[in-house]
């Protein structure tokens, strides 16, 4: 079994119950597992793998709980770029339409590639369209390839514009093959076990694009395999106003209304959620991923992240969809997350070591894992560095870990997936990265037109 050794680190963040933190820190790791976290005088003294990480920062891998990996295609459409989100979608639905399953694939690839790059060790992503035989085995092929740990969700759309929905009839799918098809990926890719790295999430895609009986069959169907259940939900006043007037309830009831509650069960965004429905996320477990760079873009509203934590709910960070962010840096939407619970009033409102903990701890909580987002024996070992002897830290060394979400966002210096070293001296190492930009610029470029 191999084994991996990570010493003198400047500081080594645990992101553990006790926040240790250690000076000259280290871990040591068999069969990208975890087994000794401590001082680097402390650990055994040779391994097959040695890293000097001193003059780093080292923390958990980042976990990020709601992306839409294909629209890398579609980052910054002219007719898209100042628009509210169902404006948006009507916008996007139609180019969406001629994805193909190379392009699902190689997109992955580059929504990865840059995930991984900005610190992402876990990544969840949300694929709800499947035109011309595009297929969630597209990504996970991906996902694979590029050597992340991936949940990836089999989003499904079924309510198209003839019956009251908001997508195109020619995008939707029958309900039948849909839940055919959701059996088949978890019968073929889904792993409960521990450390697993591919992992199959049931998610239909949001009220405005799919029926009330597909959100309860989806449900029951997850349960019965014992995985995971995603939407988006709460997002905007549109979708608001959708709910009450097509199901008589606000989206939070809808979704309680459909057994969509539970520890098994999160949503993506959040927004529009009041006191009372806090509280019953709360009380049923239920997480929500926050995405406060598209919330933003889109003119969402803020999501009231500081009343989740106050209240236990569990909460972690998104980059969401890349046309609706433009960009795919978890770590920046850890700095975004920050600002925008301050941007009201409150100069408290939320923490770097928060906003850290949200990208690690809370995406570990959300995606219903105890493996990830911590250094500590018995964990995977999914670690990140950044080198602190640069330009955009000059100054802030007095506090590192604060550094690297009140300073510039960075890409990392190294990265390890699963004891696997994917990201050393800041350059990728598991794909032609320079192959697959070209690639996909090409297929974007046909795709938009």
């Amino acid at each position: 079994m191999p084994t991996l050794l990570l010493k003198n680190a400047d500081l080594l963040v645990t992101m553990d119950d006790s926040d240790r933190r250690i000076e000259g820190g280290g871990l040591f790791a068999r069969d990208g597992v975890i087994e000794q976290v401590g001082p680097s005088a402390d650990l055994p003294a040779t391994a097959d793998r040695v890293i000097d990480a001193r003059g780093m920062v080292v923390l958990p891998g980042l976990i990020n709980t709601h992306h839409h990996l294909y629209q890398t295609l579609t980052r910054a459409v002219p007719a898209a770029q100042d628009a509210t989100l169902f404006q948006w979608l009507k916008t996007l639905y139609p180019i969406w339409a001629g994805l193909t399953p190379e392009a699902i694939y190689t997109s992955a690839l580059v929504g990865l590639a840059e995930l991984m790059l900005s610190g992402c060790t876990t990544a969840s992503d949300h694929l709800y369209i499947y035109p011309n035989g595009c297929r969630i085995d597209d990504e996970i092929q991906a996902a694979r390839e590029i050597g992340i740990r991936f949940h990836a969700s089999r989003g499904s759309m079924s309510l198209g514009e003839s019956k009251g929905g908001l997508p195109p009839d020619r995008v939707v799918e029958d309900e039948n093959f849909i839940l055919q098809d959701t059996q088949r990926a978890i019968e073929t890719y889904h792993d409960p076990a521990p450390y697993a790295m591919t992992r199959i999430v049931v998610a239909p895609c949001s009220p405005f694009s799919v029926t009330p009986d597909l959100m309860r069959e989806s449900a029951t169907l997850a349960r019965a395999y014992g995985v995971h259940l995603h939407t988006h939900l709460a997002e905007t006043k549109d979708e608001e106003a959708f709910c009450l007037r097509k199901f008589g309830r606000r989206p939070v009831g809808y979704a309680e209304e459909l057994g969509w509650v539970g520890g098994d069960v999160w949503y993506a965004h959040g927004v529009h959620i009041d006191a009372a429905e806090v509280t019953l996320l709360a009380q049923t477990g239920t997480g929500v991923c926050h995405c406060p760079s598209s919330n933003m873009r889109l003119a969402s509203g803020i999501a009231p992240v500081r009343a989740y934590l106050d209240h236990d709910v569990r909460v972690g960070l998104g980059v969401d969809g890349s046309a609706s962010n433009d960009s795919s840096h978890l770590l920046a939407e850890a700095r975004q997350a920050l600002l925008l619970q301050r941007v009201s009033g409150n100069p408290a409102g939320l923490s770097a070591r928060e906003a850290l903990w949200l990208a690690t701890r809370g995406g570990a909580r959300v995606l219903g894992r105890d493996d990830v987002g911590l250094l500590a024996p018995g964990k995977a070992a999914d670690v990140i560095g950044l080198h602190l002897n640069r330009l955009d830290y000059a100054g802030a060394l007095h506090d590192p870990l604060a550094a690297l979400v009140f300073c510039t966002p960075q890409q990392v210096d190294l990265s390890i997936i699963n004891g696997r070293v994917v990201v050393e001296e800041g350059h990728l190492l598991t794909i032609n990265l320079e192959a697959v930009v070209e690639r996909h610029n090409r297929i974007s470029r046909a795709l938009v037109g």
